[in-house]
Protein backbone atom coordinates (compact mmCIF):
# COMPACT_ATOMS: atom_id res chain seq x y z
CA UNK A 1 0.00 0.00 0.00
CA UNK A 2 1.12 3.65 -0.46
CA UNK A 3 1.23 6.03 1.73
CA UNK A 4 -0.46 8.67 -0.40
CA UNK A 5 -3.51 6.30 -0.75
CA UNK A 6 -4.11 5.80 2.35
CA UNK A 7 -6.79 8.63 4.19
CA UNK A 8 -5.54 10.33 7.25
CA UNK A 9 -6.63 9.17 10.64
CA UNK A 10 -8.45 12.06 13.34
CA UNK A 11 -10.40 14.37 13.30
CA UNK A 12 -10.62 17.61 10.64
CA UNK A 13 -9.93 21.09 11.74
CA UNK A 14 -13.52 21.90 11.19
CA UNK A 15 -14.97 18.31 12.84
CA UNK A 16 -13.14 19.89 16.16
CA UNK A 17 -14.18 22.92 15.67
CA UNK A 18 -18.17 21.96 15.46
CA UNK A 19 -17.61 19.07 18.28
CA UNK A 20 -16.59 22.18 20.36
CA UNK A 21 -19.19 23.92 19.44
CA UNK A 22 -22.13 21.55 20.57
CA UNK A 23 -20.49 20.47 23.98
CA UNK A 24 -20.64 25.07 24.46
CA UNK A 25 -24.37 24.94 23.21
CA UNK A 26 -24.88 21.68 25.65
CA UNK A 27 -23.18 22.94 28.56
CA UNK A 28 -24.80 26.35 28.15
CA UNK A 29 -28.12 24.59 28.40
CA UNK A 30 -26.83 22.94 31.70
CA UNK A 31 -25.66 25.73 33.87
CA UNK A 32 -29.77 26.89 34.46
CA UNK A 33 -30.20 23.59 35.30
CA UNK A 34 -27.22 23.35 37.93
CA UNK A 35 -27.62 26.66 39.58
CA UNK A 36 -31.62 25.68 40.12
CA UNK A 37 -30.43 22.79 41.85
CA UNK A 38 -27.97 24.62 44.27
CA UNK A 39 -30.83 27.20 44.67
CA UNK A 40 -33.09 24.25 45.93
CA UNK A 41 -29.86 22.36 48.08
CA UNK A 42 -29.52 25.96 50.30
CA UNK A 43 -33.28 26.32 50.22
CA UNK A 44 -33.36 23.18 51.86
CA UNK A 45 -30.36 24.08 54.21
CA UNK A 46 -32.58 26.89 55.09
CA UNK A 47 -35.27 25.07 56.23
CA UNK A 48 -33.79 22.68 57.95
CA UNK A 49 -32.09 25.46 59.73
CA UNK A 50 -34.77 27.57 60.84
CA UNK A 51 -36.71 24.28 61.70
CA UNK A 52 -33.80 23.25 63.76
CA UNK A 53 -33.18 26.46 65.84
CA UNK A 54 -37.47 27.35 66.04
CA UNK A 55 -37.19 23.93 67.68
CA UNK A 56 -34.82 24.75 70.25
CA UNK A 57 -36.24 28.23 71.29
CA UNK A 58 -39.99 25.97 71.78
CA UNK A 59 -38.18 23.67 73.56
CA UNK A 60 -36.37 26.32 76.00
CA UNK A 61 -39.70 27.85 76.48
CA UNK A 62 -41.42 24.73 77.23
CA UNK A 63 -38.47 24.60 79.80
CA UNK A 64 -38.94 27.70 81.12
CA UNK A 65 -42.76 27.05 81.79
CA UNK A 66 -42.56 23.61 83.02
CA UNK A 67 -40.27 25.45 86.19
CA UNK A 68 -36.96 23.59 85.05
CA UNK A 69 -35.60 27.39 83.48
CA UNK A 70 -34.81 29.85 86.04
CA UNK A 71 -36.65 33.00 84.50
CA UNK A 72 -36.88 36.43 85.70
CA UNK A 73 -40.10 37.96 87.06
CA UNK A 74 -42.15 39.64 83.87
CA UNK A 75 -39.82 37.87 81.41
CA UNK A 76 -41.10 35.64 78.44
CA UNK A 77 -39.33 32.86 79.00
CA UNK A 78 -37.60 32.75 75.69
CA UNK A 79 -33.53 32.52 75.53
CA UNK A 80 -31.84 35.71 75.90
CA UNK A 81 -29.53 34.62 72.90
CA UNK A 82 -29.18 31.75 70.56
CA UNK A 83 -25.88 30.53 72.14
CA UNK A 84 -27.76 29.92 75.30
CA UNK A 85 -29.51 27.04 73.86
CA UNK A 86 -26.11 25.25 72.52
CA UNK A 87 -24.29 26.01 76.31
CA UNK A 88 -27.18 24.65 78.06
CA UNK A 89 -28.96 25.89 81.33
CA UNK A 90 -29.20 24.32 85.01
CA UNK A 91 -32.08 22.36 85.38
CA UNK A 92 -33.21 24.17 88.49
CA UNK A 93 -35.84 21.13 88.90
CA UNK A 94 -32.85 18.55 89.10
CA UNK A 95 -31.84 17.85 92.40
CA UNK A 96 -28.15 17.02 90.77
CA UNK A 97 -28.75 21.16 88.90
CA UNK A 98 -28.21 18.76 85.79
CA UNK A 99 -28.01 21.14 82.51
CA UNK A 100 -30.32 21.20 79.96
CA UNK A 101 -29.19 21.38 76.37
CA UNK A 102 -31.50 22.20 73.41
CA UNK A 103 -29.02 22.46 70.48
CA UNK A 104 -26.16 21.01 69.20
CA UNK A 105 -25.11 23.79 67.49
CA UNK A 106 -26.11 26.52 65.86
CA UNK A 107 -26.60 26.38 61.93
CA UNK A 108 -25.39 29.33 59.34
CA UNK A 109 -27.77 30.74 57.38
CA UNK A 110 -27.03 29.46 54.02
CA UNK A 111 -28.08 32.52 52.26
CA UNK A 112 -26.27 34.78 55.08
CA UNK A 113 -24.80 37.78 52.86
CA UNK A 114 -21.31 38.40 54.53
CA UNK A 115 -18.75 36.60 56.34
CA UNK A 116 -18.99 35.26 60.02
CA UNK A 117 -17.51 33.36 62.25
CA UNK A 118 -20.32 32.80 64.52
CA UNK A 119 -23.17 31.09 62.86
CA UNK A 120 -25.34 32.80 65.21
CA UNK A 121 -24.57 36.03 63.56
CA UNK A 122 -25.83 35.17 60.28
CA UNK A 123 -29.02 35.46 61.91
CA UNK A 124 -31.87 38.14 62.31
CA UNK A 125 -33.40 37.63 65.51
CA UNK A 126 -37.01 38.57 66.53
CA UNK A 127 -37.49 39.64 70.35
CA UNK A 128 -41.21 38.41 71.68
CA UNK A 129 -42.15 42.04 72.30
CA UNK A 130 -41.82 43.02 68.55
CA UNK A 131 -44.52 43.00 65.46
CA UNK A 132 -44.39 39.57 62.96
CA UNK A 133 -44.39 42.20 60.51
CA UNK A 134 -41.33 44.11 61.57
CA UNK A 135 -38.86 41.76 63.90
CA UNK A 136 -36.83 43.31 65.85
CA UNK A 137 -34.05 42.25 68.48
CA UNK A 138 -34.95 42.71 71.71
CA UNK A 139 -34.28 41.12 75.49
CA UNK A 140 -35.06 37.59 74.06
CA UNK A 141 -35.12 35.81 70.97
CA UNK A 142 -38.93 34.34 69.82
CA UNK A 143 -37.70 33.30 66.60
CA UNK A 144 -34.79 33.89 63.77
CA UNK A 145 -35.06 34.93 60.42
CA UNK A 146 -32.22 35.29 57.33
CA UNK A 147 -30.70 38.18 56.89
CA UNK A 148 -30.97 37.57 53.10
CA UNK A 149 -32.21 40.11 50.34
CA UNK A 150 -32.99 37.42 47.80
CA UNK A 151 -36.36 35.99 46.91
CA UNK A 152 -36.81 32.12 46.77
CA UNK A 153 -37.76 29.92 43.87
CA UNK A 154 -41.37 30.69 45.16
CA UNK A 155 -40.86 34.56 44.98
CA UNK A 156 -40.96 34.55 49.20
CA UNK A 157 -38.24 36.51 50.12
CA UNK A 158 -36.01 34.36 52.60
CA UNK A 159 -35.85 37.16 55.73
CA UNK A 160 -40.05 35.79 55.65
CA UNK A 161 -38.93 32.31 55.88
Amino acid sequence: MNGSSRRAQGFSFIELIASLAIMGVLLLAAMPVAQMAMKRRQELELRQALGEIRAGLDRYKRAADAGRVAVESGASGYPPDLQVLVDGVEDIASPKRAKLYFLRRIPRDPFYPGKADDPAQTWGLRSYASAADDPQEGEDVFDVHSLSTERGLNEVPYAQW
